[in-house]
């Protein structure tokens, strides 16, 4: 197979597959799968060792087993409900007898004929005398399609069965041959790699669980490996020089002593850190990470504030109009009888010409704003710093369209979520870190407890309490409307609840599908008092500060992560009361027990998203294509930390020798790479 043969072949649609039609096309790429390369790339979720066979007699009760077995009479039907049965099934072999029990059959009960063997994988239970399966899987003796060996098992949407899905995957492994190598053969073989075609056909279809983990090692390592050399090529890229230099930063002293409250030792060393950036004659390029409430505004402004003594704009992207409108009012606190000007673009802004003309013509020191601010008719007269959130990070493209004759203007980061710094290093890897761990003082602890549904009453009047304080609540739920297929209150269904619950009081509801208009308004009457209570989706998880607010209701709190709960927790307080944080919850689920305990003891933002990645992982946790990187299908940022350290080690060897990857040994290596970063953000990692 020639090369072009090889890319036409991945790059086509699943449809070229033998029983893919349209309709099933459609259900793959809803997983994200629209081409062979995605299909082949879609890796196990999990595996089942069914490669232990026992007796009837040694088969051990409470756990999952193979046996072989003779059919010894017909399948048994007992209709429970309309839509279910439970089909049970007599089998036997030399050392005794066992029943087969499975619900709404997925086997074909007519092919099922007395005294034929077949193979059984299942959980073996107790019961009394007679020992019994729940059934899993089960074919004729021989085949060994399903049990046997290590079955690979997929994360699936509705409509595709894991059978749809292995089917197709084995076309598409035919079909393609081989994968041409991405790392040179000297990477491969300098660190004893699996080839990459072995590997990603053990993935599939694993023959062993050592050389399963070699597959893995060799699949991980590669992804970490292509993160880490496209994040520290973007530094070196990045290492241009700058026109915007601060010469006076002894400003930022005023600037502090001007404020109404002392900033603590972090913030001050962050502040010093800018301070060292905006004077060395290259482009600033640093994150803060700070816990919630840790203080992080205070100093982007201290930064925008140093800028405008020096003579230049600096722009501050938020990701929706309110918290942009919440920034607009905390920055004209900050600057009150400073002379900084300050101005306010959204989409919703109703005098936009006025305000770009501003801004072009230099009115403004400081802008704040949502995306709008990158649109091509802005044009700043002199910006020199950007500040942004972790979800609107600007590359070296949006720095030189934001910038008049390449002057680069600095940028700060902003993130919310704690992240260890191994791992930090790796999503950031283009950023200088400074971190923000100590919380300002008056920052109140909030209590946090887990009710069930029993308490409800008590949990209604605890709110009446809380209101009737002058205080006031948040109550967020997971959904907005009603779903068939999630047990979860709505946020509809509560807002109901409450104005009937609390006639006495002004209930508010907030939800992402409502209009910037609309949402603005509801945030702004809820800031100014005018409810009492504000029902909510996960839409006020980030930023919105409302210091009144002093009780946090979480309905289906188990439908939460760790680090969505502790943001949500961080809504409240921001004033001088005491405030809690209940989660209301009826789980079952021994994980979510612990998530609801974990959140109940720690109020330390690094230690539960470090309890966050141990107990979910990194794909949800990061959310990596917010970031502008390629999603991890192998590799987790969390338990692989030595692969992380031994690609790092790689990574920096290569770009000693190499630092623009010129060689024609890394030509499949750049063009992966450029593939990867121009799909998930548009930013180029060679130039």
């Amino acid at each position: 197979m020639n090369s072009n043969e090889y890319i036409s072949i991945l790059n086509s649609e699943l449809t070229i597959i033998k029983g893919i039609g349209e309709k099933k096309q459609s259900l793959f790429n809803k997983m994200g799968i629209y081409s062979i390369w995605d299909l082949i790339y879609k890796f196990p979720r999990s595996y089942e060792d069914r490669r232990t066979f026992h007796t009837i007699d040694s088969a051990p009760a409470s756990a999952s087993c193979c046996i072989n077995a003779v059919i010894r009479g017909n399948v048994i039907e007992k209709r429970l409900k309309k839509t279910m049965s439970l089909y049970i099934l007599r089998v036997e072999d030399s050392t005794g007898v066992m029943n087969i029990k499975w619900f709404s059959s997925p086997f074909n009960k007519h092919k099922i004929k007395r005294g034929m063997k077949y193979s059984f994988y299942g959980i073996v239970e107790e019961a009394g005398s007679l020992k019994e399966m729940v059934l899993k899987d089960m074919e004729p003796c021989g085949e060994q399609n399903l049990i046997g060996r290590i079955l690979p098992m997929y994360s699936l949407t509705q409509g595709l069965s894991q059978k749809d899905f292995r089917k197709a995957l084995s076309f598409a492994l035919d079909k393609i041959e081989v994968i041409y190598e991405t790392l040179p053969n000297s990477i491969v073989e300098k660190n004893s790699l699996m080839p990459l075609w072995d590997a990603v056909r053990q993935l599939h279809n694993p023959t062993d669980p050592d050389i399963l983990s070699k597959a893995r090692y060799r699949l991980a390592f590669e992804e970490l490996f292509i993160l880490i050399l496209a994040m520290k090529r973007m530094r070196i890229i990045s290492n241009i020089t700058t026109q915007v230099i601060a010469r006076d930063t002894k400003c930022a002293a005023e600037f502090a002593g001007a404020l109404p409250f002392v900033l603590t030792d972090d913030q001050k060393k962050v502040i010093n850190d800018i301070c060292t950036d905006f004077k060395s004659g290259k482009p600033m390029n640093r994150l803060i990470q700070g816990d919630v409430g840790s203080g992080k505004t205070v100093v982007a402004a201290a930064a925008a504030y140093i800028m405008s003594k020096n003579g230049y704009q600096s722009a501050f992207m938020a990701p929706t109009e309110i918290l942009a409108t919440q920034h607009y009012h905390a920055f004209l606190n900050f600057f009150k009888n400073t002379g900084v000007t300050i101005g306010l673009l959204t989409g919703s802004s109703k005098n936009k010409d006025e305000i770009i003309s501003n801004i072009s013509n230099g009115v403004y020191d400081i802008i704040i704003g949502t995306h709008a601010l990158i649109e091509d008719r802005i044009k700043f007269k002199k910006l020199g710093l950007c500040i942004t959130d972790e979800q609107h990070r600007f590359g070296v493209k949006q720095r030189a369209r934001l910038s008049e004759n390449n002057a680069y203007p600095h940028v700060l980061v902003m993130s919310a979520t704690p992240i260890p710094r191994t791992l930090s290093l790796v999503l950031y890897g283009d950023l200088d870190v400074s971190v923000i761990s100590s919380a300002p003082a008056g920052r109140q602890k909030v209590d946090t407890f887990c009710i069930n549904e029993t308490l409800r009453s008590r949990l209604n009047g605890f709110i009446e309490k809380q209101v009737k304080l002058g205080q006031q609540c948040f109550v967020v739920c997971p959904l907005v409307e009603e779903s068939e297929k999630i047990e979860a209150i709505s946020g509809t269904q509560m807002f109901e609840k409450l104005k009937k619950t609390f006639p006495q009081f002004n209930v508010a509801f907030l939800h992402g599908q409502m209009s910037a208009e609309e949402k603005d308004k509801i945030m702004k009457d809820f800031r100014d008092k005018a409810y009492q209570i504000l029902v909510s989706t996960t839409v006020i998880e980030v930023g919105i500060d409302i210091p009144n607010a002093t009780l946090m209701v979480i309905e289906n709190a188990e439908r939460f992560g760790l680090s969505q709960l502790h943001q949500l927790r961080g809504r409240v307080g921001r004033g001088n009361n005491k405030s809690y944080c209940v989660l209301v919850s009826d789980t079952r689920s021994d994980e979510s027990k612990e998530r609801m305990k974990i959140m109940c003891h720690s109020s330390d933002g690094f230690e539960i998203a470090q309890k966050d990645l141990e107990m979910r992982g990194c794909g949800e946790f990061f959310g990596t294509r917010q970031h502008g990187v390629p999603e991890l299908k192998v590799a987790n940022l969390f338990t692989d930390l030595p692969i992380v350290e031994h690609a790092q080690q790689v990574c920096d060897d290569i770009l000693k020798l190499d630092p623009n990857l010129s060689s024609e040994n890394f030509t499949n290596l750049r063009n992966r790479i450029d593939t990867l970063f121009r799909t998930f953000g548009s930013i180029e990692i060679f130039n």
